[in-house]
């Protein structure tokens, strides 16, 4: 017996799309978990094999390490003790420098204010030596403290150009107490001349200005 469809034939129609849209309700996430799943497959086993690379590497590399020997400690004791003595030595080297006085610039400050009227017969320069040093007492205050450091001897043709000579040492910077030791008038084959000592201290590398 043939069935035969007495509903209206609109009825009909929003029935089965309704029954469509309900399907795919269900499949829509069915299909989505499936994806997802693969997804989360394929994101796991990228990850699990960048993990066993970098184990290999890790392995490989503490393999080198436990390869290396290890170093002897009294050679490491010898090294570390040479490396000690060169620093002191490199140290010792520095302050003895620091304290090392500058003879060229002193002689050529010397030779810059040195008058065309003077001529020297005798000069002699020696370091500073601190009293911690030489172990010499402190002298008292107030006391005249002789200048030896640096000593000049010569002759010029006037007492004024002595004076300008002591004026003109008195701007070295590396000459402190300068000091007339004596000046007197002599007679040089007829010419009247001033025979001079003048005495002055070399300042301390590092002294102050």
């Amino acid at each position: 017996m043939r069935a035969i469809n007495l509903l209206p034939r609109d009825d009909y129609r929003r029935r089965r799309q309704k029954h469509q849209q309900a399907q795919w309700v269900v499949v829509v996430p069915v299909i989505g978990a499936v994806l997802l799943s693969a997804l989360l497959s394929v994101l796991f086993l990228s990850a699990s094999g960048k993990v066993k690379d970098r184990q290999g590497q890790l392995s490989a590399l503490q393999a080198e390490l436990a390869a290396i020997p290890t170093p002897d400690a009294s050679k490491v004791q010898t090294q570390n003790a040479l490396a000690a003595d060169k620093q002191t030595r490199v140290n010792a080297l520095n302050a003895a420098l620091s304290h090392r006085v500058v003879w060229d610039r002193v002689f050529r400050e010397f030779s810059q204010v040195l008058p065309s009227d003077v001529w020297l017969t005798n000069l002699s320069a020696k370091a500073p030596v601190s009293s911690s040093v030489a172990g010499a007492p402190a002298p008292p205050a107030g006391a005249a403290v002789a200048a030896t450091g640096f000593t000049i001897e010569g002759y010029t043709y006037s007492q004024a150009a002595v004076a300008r000579l002591l004026a003109r040492l008195g701007v070295v910077p590396d000459l402190v107490n300068v000091q007339l030791q004596g000046s007197t008038l002599q007679d040089s084959g007829g010419a009247k001349v001033v025979h001079f000592n003048i005495a002055a201290d070399v300042r301390s590398p590092g002294g102050g200005s």
